[in-house]
């Protein structure tokens, strides 16, 4: 079927689409998310408040198979039923573990050897566009508080923080948003290494 654009200059062909079936998607059990490789990723969680924020980080996670997931302080934990309502499974495939405190998070990250980022507007920040990440290395993404973001003594850990560029009035987006946008410009640019 032809159709104008609004200038009337070009006609454009448009296909019709037609959703793919659960079957046709071709997804992957747990166990078999187990055995694949990874990006290596994982992701900080920082005493967030919504359980619905941390279901939606376990779903993001299972989608581009990141390594691991840490939760740290009053962050709701699995089977909380609102991460469960989010997830929709992902917490069975997404290893994770809680931390009650920072420093029993800071040492597990550095046995794990990861390069700490946060995801917050600070002074000296790089913003995410302008981010190339090294080939070899391993990444511990930490997003924030809903109120108060990264604890600033993570703040003082991280070896470098990533800003997502806005331009509305709003200085602040949705973890779950955020989530998704720098795992997703991460994985497109380690693909590319």
């Amino acid at each position: 079927m032809l159709w104008k654009s609004d200038s009337g200059r070009l006609p454009i062909q448009k296909d019709k689409m037609r959703k793919l079936s659960l079957k046709e998607l071709g997804r992957i059990s747990v166990e078999e998310f187990k055995t694949i490789e990874k990006l290596p990723i994982a992701i900080v969680i920082d005493n967030i408040r919504s359980a619905l924020n941390v279901g939606s980080a376990f779903r993001t996670a299972d989608a581009f198979a990141i390594e691991k997931i840490y939760l740290l302080g009053i962050s709701a934990q699995p089977p909380h039923r609102e991460i469960l309502k989010t997830a929709i499974g992902a917490t069975d495939s997404v290893d994770w573990e809680y931390h009650k405190d920072e420093k029993s998070l800071k040492q597990a990250l550095e046995i794990d050897k990861f390069k700490l980022i946060a995801i917050e507007q600070a002074e000296n920040s790089t913003l995410l566009s302008d981010f190339i990440p090294e080939k070899a290395a391993r990444y511990a993404l930490i997003f924030g508080n809903e109120v108060s973001g990264v604890s600033q003594s993570l703040m003082d850990e991280v070896d470098v923080c990533l800003e997502i560029p806005q331009f509305g009035t709003k200085h602040s987006l949705n973890i779950s948003v955020s989530l998704g946008i720098v795992v997703w410009d991460l994985y497109s640019k380690l693909e590319k290494l």
